[in-house]
């Protein structure tokens, strides 16, 4: 039997950032272009920037353009080793994620961590968990809202992925945040005697989360 994934492992859909591992994946054309767009990321690209092109707005472009070049079941990891080459500012990130496709707000969040020191950018996870779409609410929930979420907000997200039915298993820090939290357990308890009440399951992971916080409870 294959043993459950820890409550503090990543997030399943967490892309892998290793270039090497990524370049074993990708066909002579998609490497070719891979490495093409991380020397403009850096400043260094291979020919002239066209007319009426800013150096930053070129490897923005290849940026939106992984999905297509690369796959799009490797644009999350093209997406997120642009990000970290190019190290852009808040106003950049603000701007690929507000003017991206959800694919491209989930790579901005996957990065965060490598990217923002602070709790600048809890603007953008609070905006992802806004919306009702499972994978954008699971990339906000990885290591950065771990680190920077205060318990409140952290304790509604966890709910958020119960209501989007996103596995908790994409909650970074979820044994250490959730453990002995009396608040979290009580508005699990609730939610899931809503549901009782309403003749619905009680969702595994709802149980899970609770017994992480059964040290508060008598």
């Amino acid at each position: 039997m294959t043993a459950a994934p820890s409550p503090d492992a990543p997030s399943p859909d967490a892309p892998a950032v290793s270039r090497a591992a990524l370049d074993a994946r990708l066909t002579d054309t998609a490497r070719a272009w891979l490495a093409d767009a991380l020397a403009e990321a850096a400043g260094t690209g291979p020919g002239p920037v066209p007319a009426g092109t800013s150096p930053d707005s070129a490897w923005e472009l290849r940026f939106a353009a992984a999905g297509r070049h690369c796959g799009h079941e490797h644009a999350d990891a093209v997406r997120v080793l642009l990000l970290a080459e190019a190290r852009p500012d808040p106003e950049t990130l603000d701007r690929l994620y507000h003017r991206g496709s959800a694919a491209e707000r989930r790579a901005v969040l996957h990065a965060l961590p490598h990217l923002v020191s602070g709790p600048g950018a809890l603007p953008l996870v609070a905006d992802a968990l806004r919306t009702h779409d499972a994978r954008l609410v699971a990339a906000a929930v990885g290591p950065y809202a771990a680190a920077h979420l205060d318990q409140h907000s952290w304790r509604h997200a966890v709910l958020k992925c119960l209501f989007v039915h996103v596995p908790v298993d994409a909650v970074a820090g979820l044994r250490r945040r959730a453990h002995g939290d009396a608040t979290l357990a009580r508005m699990l308890a609730d939610h899931a005697a809503e549901r009782t009440a309403a003749g619905r399951d009680v969702p595994h992971d709802l149980e899970r989360v609770l017994a992480l916080t059964a040290q508060a409870r008598p």
